[in-house]
C-alpha cells in the first residue's frame, strides 16, 4: 500500500526558507512522477512543482526561481527546498504521486508565512 508522509512544514517569517519531505512506502519514487501541491484557505488546490521520473521539474510561475523540487532515490523522499518565502505562500502542502491510473496523497504540512 503506498503511503505519503509529509514533514517540515511550520511558521516563518516573510524571505525566510523551509524544506518540505515527503517520504513514501510502497512505491518506488524514482519510477514515477510526482508532485507538490499547496491549498490555501478558502483557494483550490494548485500544483506547485512537479518532478518527472525522468529527472524533468515544473513550477507555477509564482513559484519560479524561490521552490526546487528533488528528489534523494536512496531515502525514497522527495523535497521541495522553499527560499524567499513571501506571505501568499501560506498553504497546505501535499504530495502526490501516481501509480497505475491512481494519485495518492499524504495528509499534507502547514506552511505560513508571517511577521
Amino acid at each position: 500500500q503506498v503511503q505519503l508522509v509529509e514533514s517540515g512544514g511550520g511558521l516563518v517569517q516573510p524571505g525566510g526558507s523551509l524544506r518540505l519531505s515527503c517520504a513514501a512506502s510502497g512505491v518506488i519514487f524514482s519510477f514515477y512522477s510526482m508532485g507538490w501541491y499547496r491549498q490555501a484557505p478558502g483557494k483550490q488546490r494548485e500544483l506547485v512543482a512537479a518532478l518527472t521520473s525522468g529527472g524533468n521539474t515544473n513550477y507555477v510561475n509564482s513559484v519560479k526561481g524561490r521552490f526546487t523540487i528533488s528528489r534523494d532515490n536512496a531515502k525514497n523522499t522527495v523535497y521541495l527546498q522553499m527560499n524567499s518565502l513571501k506571505p501568499e505562500d501560506t498553504a497546505v502542502y501535499y504530495c502526490t504521486v501516481g501509480v497505475r491510473g491512481t494519485n495518492y496523497w499524504g495528509k499534507g504540512t502547514l506552511v505560513t508565512v508571517s511577521s
